[in-house]
C-alpha cells in the first residue's frame, strides 16, 4: 500500500525539529518510520496518537511508514487482533508502505544475530529460573549479581542455544542473555534476556520455532533491517534506549547489519475516566463488564468508531494533545469538544423524542399544513425532508413544567411554545393518572404561525417533537463515563471496582420518518439533544431495526 494520504501533524514538535535537522545536515535523505503494534488486543486512543505521529511524520517529509506486527509472544496473539489493527489504521485514513511486515519475518536473521553475539562472548545461555534471575538482578540502589552460568565458553553456549532451538529443553529452564554489565545503573543493561523457550504454536510460523526473541532484541534489529530512520516510541522505553543502541552498535560495527536507526521517545496519551492498558481493557472484555473491544464506552479505536467519533475528530484531538515528553493525561471534554467541532458542520439534523409525553392537538383539522425543512440549515446540499404534523405528537417530558420556574421558555399550562419546523401551540389542559402523574396534554394550534411569528406577542421557546402515528420507534443507548474516578488506576488495587454502574442506559425512543435516509455509522444531530450514530451493526433498514448510540452532547456536561 502506498503512503499517499494527507493526515499530517498540524503543529511543530521536537521530533519534527529533529527530523528537519537530520535532513538539513544530510544525515538522512529519506525518512522511514514505522508503527509496530503487538497483536495482543485492540488498539486504543494512545495507539491513535502513535499512528498519527508516525504516519504523519512520514507524510510531512515525503517519506514512508511501515506497519510491522511485533508477533514475538505467540500465546497472546491472534489473527483477530491483526485484522482489527489493520482496519483501525486504514479507518484513520493511513496507508502503510509496501506489504504488512511482521517481526516473525526476521526470525531467521534474529537467530543469526544471536548466534553471532554468542560467538563473540557477548551472550550466554543461563539456567536460572525467572524468579532466581529476579533475585540476582539487583535494585536501583544495589548492583546485580553475576549468573553462575555467565562464564560458559562460546562453544558450550552455542551448543546449548541450538538445543534450545531444537526443543530439547522445557519452557523456563533456560534463556539466552546478553553479557553486558550486572553493575550498570540502568537495570535494563544487567544481562537482559533476549531469547526464551516457549513451545507454543505461532500464528505465522506454526511450529518451526520453540524459542522466541524478546521485544528489546527484536525491535531494534527489525528497525535496522527495514532501514528505519526515526523509531518513535513512548517514554516507558527511554530507559531501554541504551540497550537498543548497544545491540545496534555491536551488530553494525561487526558488519552483521548495515543500518543504524535512532530511537526517540515521547509521552504516551492517556484519557481520564478510562484505562489505556490492553491488559486491563482485556479484563473488561473477558469479565463481560463491557460488550466487547468495540463497546462504545471503550477507549479503543473501534469503540470510538462505533460511538460515532469521526476520524477527523480524533485527528483534531491528537493534534491538540501535542507531542512532547511532558505527561499527556487528557480530559474527556477535550476529546468530546474535538468530536463536536467536526460533527457540527457535517451531521444532518433530525428530531427524536427520548422521554415522550403525549400531546393531543384539539383543534387539528385538514387545513393544518406541514412543511419541508432542511437537514442542515447551513448546508442546502444535505437536502430536506417533510416534517408532517398530526393530531397526536410526542414532546420530551422535560419540556413541560406544570408550575414553571422563572425564565422558563418551554411549555407550561396556559403557556405557548413553538414546535420546531411547525406551529405555535398553547397548553390548555393537563391530564393525570390516578397517582397524579401527567400522562397527556391537550393543546391548541395557532393556525397562522406556520413559518411566521404572531404579530401581537412574542413566543420565545422552541421545542422538538415527533408525530405519534408517523414516527418510528427506535432504541437509543446513552453513555456516561466508564469509571467513577478520573484516574481509576490510582485509587484501588483493582480498577474494576470503579466501574460506573450507570455508564449505559437504553431507552425506547421515537424518531421522525426521515430516519430511513440514514445508513449504518452515519452520525446525526437529534435536535436539542446531541449527536447520535446509527450503530454500525444494529442499525438495519431492511430489518427495520433502528438503534443509535449517543456520540456526544451539544455542549460539555462533564463537571468534576
Amino acid at each position: 500500500m502506498d503512503n499517499s494520504q494527507n493526515q499530517t501533524p498540524a503543529t511543530t514538535n521536537f521530533i519534527k525539529n529533529i527530523i528537519e535537522n537530520d535532513l538539513q545536515t544530510k544525515r538522512h535523505t529519506t525518512i522511514i518510520t514505522r508503527f509496530p503494534p503487538e497483536p495482543n488486543g485492540y488498539l486504543h486512543i494512545g495507539h491513535a496518537k502513535s499512528i498519527c505521529l508516525n504516519f504523519g511524520l512520514a507524510n510531512t517529509f515525503n517519506g514512508t511508514c511501515n506497519l510491522r506486527f511485533d508477533d514475538t509472544n505467540p500465546e497472546k496473539e491472534t489473527e483477530e487482533y491483526i485484522q482489527s489493527i489493520m482496519n483501525d489504521v486504514s479507518w484513520l485514513g493511513f496507508k502503510w508502505h509496501g506489504e504488512v511486515k511482521y517481526a516473525s519475518d526476521y526470525f531467521d536473521k534474529l537467530y543469526e544475530c544471536a548466534e553471532y553475539l554468542i560467538s563473540q562472548s557477548r551472550a550466554y545461555v543461563c539456567d536460572l529460573s525467572f524468579d532466581e534471575m529476579k533475585l540476582t538482578r539487583g535494585t536501583l540502589v544495589n548492583v546485580g549479581t553475576n549468573s553462575p552460568y555467565r562464564n560458559r565458553n562460546a562453544d558450550e553456549n552455542l551448543l546449548l542455544f541450538r538445543k534450545m532451538r531444537d526443543g530439547e529443553f522445557e519452557d523456563g529452564t533456560k534463556t539466552l542473555r546478553l553479557k553486558i554489565d550486572m553493575s550498570s545503573p540502568n537495570i535494563n543493561m544487567r544481562d537482559p534476556i533476549i531469547y526464551r523457550i516457549k513451545k507454543i504454536h505461532h500464528i505465522r510460523t506454526a511450529d518451526k520455532w520453540c524459542i522466541y526473541p524478546m521485544y528489546d532484541f527484536t525491535h531494534c534489529i527489525s528497525d535496522a533491517l527495514e532501514n528505519i530512520t526515526h523509531s518513535c516510541c513512548t517514554l516507558e522505553f527511554a530507559d531501554h534506549r541504551l540497550l537498543y543502541d548497544w545491540i545496534i552498535h555491536h551488530l553494525v560495527n561487526d558488519g552483521i547489519i548495515s543500518h543504524t536507526p535512532r530511537q526517540i521517545e515521547f509521552s504516551r496519551l492517556e484519557l481520564q475516566y478510562t484505562v489505556t492498558s490492553k491488559r486491563k481493557l482485556n479484563e473488561l472484555v473477558v469479565n463481560n463488564l463491557v460488550s466487547g473491544w468495540d463497546d462504545p464506552r471503550m477507549p479503543t479505536i473501534s469503540g470510538m468508531r462505533r460511538r460515532g467519533y469521526p476520524k477527523d475528530g480524533i485527528h483534531l484531538f491528537i493534534n491538540r494533545c501535542g507531542v512532547s515528553k511532558s505527561p499527556n493525561i487528557m480530559d474527556l471534554a477535550v476529546l468530546e469538544s474535538s468530536v463536536r467541532e467536526v460533527l457540527e458542520g457535517n451531521a444532518k439534523r433530525l428530531m427524536a423524542v427520548l422521554n415522550p409525553l403525549k400531546i393531543t392537538l384539539t383543534n387539528f383539522d385538514e387545513t393544518i399544513g406541514s412543511k419541508k425543512s432542511p437537514f442542515h440549515s447551513k448546508h442546502e446540499n444535505m437536502g430536506e425532508r417533510m416534517v408532517e404534523l398530526t393530531r397526536e405528537i410526542y414532546i420530551e417530558q422535560d419540556d413541560f413544567m406544570e408550575t414553571p420556574i422563572a425564565k422558563w421558555q418551554r411549555l407550561s399550562l396556559g403557556g405557548e411554545v413553538r414546535l420546531r419546523h411547525s406551529y405555535i401551540i398553547k397548553c390548555d389542559e393537563i391530564i393525570k393518572d390516578d397517582n397524579g402523574n401527567i400522562i397527556q396534554l391537550n393543546c391548541s394550534i395557532d393556525k397562522n404561525t406556520l413559518g411566521r411569528n404572531p404579530e401581537d406577542r412574542k413566543v420565545k421557546g422552541v421545542i422538538h417533537w415527533v408525530s405519534v402515528t408517523k414516527s418510528i420507534p427506535c432504541i437509543v443507548r446513552l453513555y456516561d463515563r466508564l469509571f467513577t474516578k478520573a484516574e481509576p488506576d490510582h485509587h484501588t488495587s483493582d480498577f474494576k471496582q470503579l466501574i460506573n454502574p450507570n455508564s449505559l442506559d437504553e431507552v425506547n425512543a421515537y424518531i421522525e420518518p426521515a430516519v430511513n435516509t440514514l445508513h449504518p455509522e452515519e452520525v446525526v444531530q437529534f435536535e436539542r439533544l446531541g449527536y447520535f450514530v446509527a450503530d454500525r451493526y444494529d442499525f438495519n433498514l431492511t430489518n427495520k431495526t433502528y438503534i443509535f448510540n449517543k456520540t456526544v452532547g451539544l455542549r460539555d456536561v462533564w463537571k468534576n
